[in-house]
């Protein structure tokens, strides 16, 4: 993501198995703390998509 900022899931900020998310302006970007070389990439609509799947599947 080269300079852009990282920031930790609210939900696993206690936790050492971390989900990282930066974005850009085109793009949101996803990694674990643990294995930064891995990055999956979204554009932003899919992002918001793919997260409000997830808070509707509790």
């Amino acid at each position: 993501m080269g300079k852009g900022k990282w920031r930790k899931s609210s939900y696993s900020a206690s936790q050492s198995a971390c989900v990282e998310v930066g974005s850009l302006a085109m793009r949101v970007d996803v990694r674990d703390s643990k294995d930064r070389s891995a990055v999956l990439r979204f554009q932003p609509e899919q992002w918001r998509t793919f997260v409000a799947e997830l808070k509707h599947s509790d």
